[in-house]
């Protein structure tokens, strides 16, 4: 397992996002630190957001350039080197 300070991870959210939350609390719960940037306060970082997801929706979790929307915890889980990577 690589270690938790290796990862990159910035979490686009929003403050009343049920999902914005459980994701950080996910992520605080493993040990990673991460970036946490309020889309609903900063026009630009919004704009960022979008255009890293292609959508208007949070939470959306950029983990080394990866990009989850939502709170997917298998993909998460595979993103931060917790479970094995499944080849397609």
């Amino acid at each position: 397992m690589e270690s938790t300070t290796s990862k990159k991870i910035t979490v686009y959210s929003t403050e009343n996002c049920k999902y914005c939350h459980l994701v950080k609390e996910y992520l605080t719960e493993k040990g990673f630190a991460y970036t946490s940037v309020d889309v609903g306060k900063d026009a630009e970082a919004r704009k960022v957001a979008v255009e890293k997801s292609g959508q208007l929706g949070v939470p959306v979790v950029d983990i080394d350039n990866n990009i989850v929307v939502g709170f997917d915890k298998d993909i998460l889980d595979q993103l931060l080197g917790l479970t094995p990577a499944v080849a397609n």
